[in-house]
């Protein structure tokens, strides 16, 4: 059960109790007003409990996750990028229930990367401000390298960037991130009929997610969550088909692209399950 599915459930709950108070028991409004207060507060401490990013269970068997784990080592996530994304994972679980180590931001880290940089990872996220990588990844100076653009739309400019990362950093892991009420997707779906200026190549590049989720005849949010994980999901194929460079990286198989899911309401990145479960390493 994820997060968001979680959090619901615990809404739902406590309507329900809400619910079964007023009906069965005589209760003053001023020990209504008292009780609503508690369980308010008790929901607030059950969101946070469990905050931690719930990977699927094939998720977490496949990379061999710990139960809110939250430490895995700098230098080996270099090397090995099945171990540089369990590294992502268990810095968002940092964040996520309030345990940031801020790692590597002093001024004497600073000067050790003056001379170079080699990230572990490559970051192809929003541009949204709402969702600062290193933050919610709980990483520091020299770890991600990334190309941001509203709603991850990508061109040959950020072709180039991702490519950069890959063939002269030696970044191994790229993690395309999308998140939860993202504008552009939204944009997309709405198809306004005149935006404004280059707007419009976002809504065409977003637009076959975005259809697609619509015809799935959801609610308006679920249409919306599902449009940005389809975005994503389409940017990960893509760019593991994107040749010369990304695609002979991914046959070869030292180069790992995967999506994932930003939640703006708690801060758990929920990595979608497919684009794990098709790497070459899982997928013989």
């Amino acid at each position: 059960m994820n997060v968001q599915t979680q959090t619901s459930l615990l809404k739902i709950i406590s309507k329900t109790l809400d619910f079964f108070l007023e009906l069965y028991i005589p209760i003053s409004n001023q020990h209504m007003k008292i009780y609503r207060s508690i369980l308010s507060l008790l929901l607030i401490v059950l969101t946070f409990h469990v905050a931690t990013a719930q990977q699927s269970k094939i998720i977490t068997q496949l990379l061999e996750l710990k139960a809110n784990g939250y430490q895995a080592d700098r230098d080996i996530a270099g090397m090995d990028p099945y171990y540089g994304l369990k590294k992502l994972i268990y810095g968002n679980n940092r964040f996520a229930d309030g345990k940031s180590e801020n790692p590597r931001q002093t001024p004497g880290d600073l000067k050790a990367f003056e001379s170079g940089q080699k990230p572990f990872a490559t970051i192809v996220g929003c541009s949204d401000s709402r969702v600062p990588n290193e933050i919610i990844f709980d990483q520091g100076v020299g770890d991600l390298f990334i190309t941001r653009t509203a709603g991850q739309v990508m061109a040959q400019a950020s072709y180039g960037t991702i490519e950069f990362g890959v063939e002269v950093l030696k970044s191994n892991l790229i993690v395309v991130l999308g998140h939860q009420s993202c504008g552009a997707v939204f944009a997309a779906m709405a198809l306004p009929p005149n935006p404004p200026g280059h707007v419009v190549t976002l809504i065409n590049a977003i637009k076959p997610a975005a259809l697609r989720a619509k015809a799935e005849g959801l609610p308006e949010k679920e249409t919306l969550d599902l449009a940005i994980k389809e975005n994503v999901l389409e940017q990960v194929y893509m760019l593991r088909s994107l040749e010369p460079v990304l695609s002979r990286r991914v046959d070869e198989g030292t180069l790992i692209i995967v999506g994932a899911v930003y939640n703006l309401e708690n801060g758990t990145v929920e990595f979608i399950e497919e684009t794990i479960t098709s790497l070459s390493k899982f997928n013989k």
